[in-house]
């Protein structure tokens, strides 16, 4: 399987069992519009209905993951319903049944750490950098990190890395849980897929079943948390708070968030 969509921006391979799904807009520091996001949520969804395919690997450009949504494309189209390819991406990563290996240097911003709370085995390079600027931009968060995070690192780590927004690197990457191994920069994509390719070679229904398994707790209230989330972060795009740190993000300044209460 090779595949390209969204005018190149997203690319697939299948190899050795592998599906890798790389997100190639560098102009753009892989920034997610509509078509991306579409496309996201098509080759997740083929990937999990393939008997070919074992493992689906995500992979970014040796300087930039992503760089979170294409807020220009976010303003113009916003997502509204359920139907809407953002929410079907974030339907898709995560329902996924066949396990999800991410690989990520250079930027990861907003979705770009979201997506990989749904991933099993998540690989950094040592000088990738990671923030969730959601509050930042008068927005809340979203893909059930309010959920997962808590879960994985506790309360008070999920509220800094939450409510701060602040850019935090690799080791601190690791240390939360977001990452299971950080690489050196030239290995990354070499280690990652050493460990899909032996993640590929276990029993393909032993390691679907053993990853449902470890999700049956939070299940049900992981979609009904990005289903509120998604609520939310469609009202607040229309809130003032939003207007004001959109424009200053286009701008080039910095948000005076004095006036509202």
């Amino acid at each position: 399987m090779h595949g390209e969509a969204s005018g190149g921006a997203v690319l697939s391979v299948l190899e050795e069992g592998i599906l890798t799904v790389r997100l190639n807009r560098p102009e753009k520091k892989n920034a997610l519009n509509l078509a991306m996001y579409g496309a996201l949520a098509e080759e997740l969804q083929r990937g999990d209905r393939d008997d070919g395919v074992r493992v689906i690997m995500l992979v970014g450009n040796p300087d930039c993951f992503t760089s979170g949504n294409d807020l220009a494309d976010f303003l113009t189209a916003p997502p509204n319903g359920g139907d809407s390819p953002v929410f079907r991406f974030l339907n898709a990563i995560s329902t996924a049944r066949k396990p999800i290996v991410a690989a990520v240097s250079g930027l990861a911003v907003g979705v770009g750490v979201t997506m990989l709370l749904h991933c099993e085995l998540v690989f950094a390079a040592a000088g990738a950098t990671f923030q969730m600027p959601f509050v930042n931009l008068g927005l809340c968060p979203e893909a059930g990190s309010t959920l997962l995070l808590p879960r994985m690192m506790g309360h008070q780590r999920a509220a800094e890395l939450l409510l701060l927004g602040e850019p935090f690197g690799a080791e601190r990457a690791r240390e939360v849980g977001i990452v299971n191994q950080i690489c050196p920069d030239g290995e990354l994509l070499a280690t990652a897929r050493a460990r899909a390719l032996q993640l590929a070679a276990q029993p393909a229904a032993a390691v679907r079943l053993a990853k449902a398994l470890l999700k049956r707790d939070y299940a049900a209230p992981l979609q009904e948390t990005i289903a509120e989330e998604g609520r939310l972060f469609m009202e607040r795009l229309k809130s003032p708070e939003a207007a004001e740190a959109l424009r200053a993000f286009m701008e080039r300044r910095k948000p005076d968030f004095s006036r509202f209460s």
